[in-house]
């Protein structure tokens, strides 16, 4: 991922122009903020701009004036207590901005997260960049054979150098194609005088979905620590799972209590139904449990199983 000079030189601008505040503020989150993570081949990821911290969400579950005298294990160990209990909204006390570029099948996936305020770059007002997503070779696979929105082996020789072949030949067609019915060049200037060329809000149709998008997208921590768990799950798809990653490592900075309390109880633990639980207990007191005994689908019975490490 390349910025323009001109990219360059506005982040080193907003950088360089501090301002004192009372505010709290995060060193480690301030150290990155407004830097570009790449992701993907041409996409990124930027902190633009954020409210609060830990100390925010525990003084929104006490409603106290300030963090006063009591010690930083106190405060760790409500943050668990909150994630552990679910209880939300002291965590909806933190928000944080994002400057994100991403290829639009992965923005028309991300904005199924409707609990955020975006804005997208218009591609009725401004012509769009030329440029696409590839993906690497090691992420070229087949649809998996039993996950209908999965995928499986990974392509290899001739079929993968075919359809890399046609994902740079249609993308790069269809732009131009779009440029041409705009009558305009890459930098928004008319081609033909004489020429009226189609409005951008419909020319824009005819853009392959891996072209690149950007937008603003504004979250509080409960609603981003719910995209994070679906997006950055082993499950998700490798491309919004890269943005997911990516974003993870600036909650780290953020909010490091509550990145470890989420850590501990969502990215890494499960959440076992009625019926699991009632096999499991069963299990613990020695029986030996089959699927047909167990009362649960052959699905969910699958998922306990690997859950707890053990042959289906």
């Amino acid at each position: 991922m390349a910025l323009t000079a001109e990219e360059e030189q506005e982040i080193a601008a907003a950088r360089a122009g501090g301002a004192t505040t009372l505010r709290p503020t995060v060193p480690a989150l301030e150290a990155l903020l407004f830097r570009a993570i790449p992701v993907l081949d041409h996409g990124f990821i930027r902190v633009v701009d954020y409210l609060g911290d830990d100390s925010a969400v525990v003084q929104a579950a006490r409603v106290s004036y300030g963090r006063g005298t009591r010690a930083a294990n106190e405060d760790r160990g409500l943050i668990r207590y909150l994630m552990r209990h679910r209880h939300s909204t002291p965590f909806e006390m933190c928000e944080i901005k994002y400057h994100v570029k991403l290829p639009i099948f992965v923005a028309r996936q991300w904005i199924r997260h409707r609990t955020s305020n975006v804005n997208e770059y218009s591609a009725r007002y401004s012509v769009l960049d030329r440029e696409f997503y590839i993906p690497a070779p090691e992420h070229l696979a087949a649809q998996s054979a039993l996950n209908r929105q999965g995928r499986g082996a990974v392509l290899e020789g001739a079929e993968a150098a075919r359809v890399l072949e046609l994902l740079r030949e249609d993308a790069a067609r269809n732009y131009d194609h779009y440029l041409e019915m705009l009558n305009e060049d890459e930098e928004g200037r008319p081609r033909d005088p004489s020429r009226l060329g189609l409005a951008r809000e419909l020319a824009r149709m005819n853009l392959t979905l891996n072209t690149y998008t950007q937008w603003y997208w504004k979250t509080d921590l409960h609603n981003l620590f719910h995209f994070l768990s679906l997006r950055a799950d082993a499950h998700a798809q490798y491309e919004i799972r890269a943005y997911a990653e990516a974003m993870l490592e600036t909650v780290r900075a953020w909010v490091p209590l509550c990145f470890e309390a989420f850590r501990d109880y969502r990215l890494g633990a499960a959440t076992l139904s009625a019926q699991m639980l009632a096999v499991v207990r069963r299990m613990l007191k020695g029986e030996a449990v089959s699927q047909e005994a167990s009362g649960l689908s052959k699905r969910e019975w699958r998922e306990l199983m690997e859950l707890l490490g053990r042959e289906g």
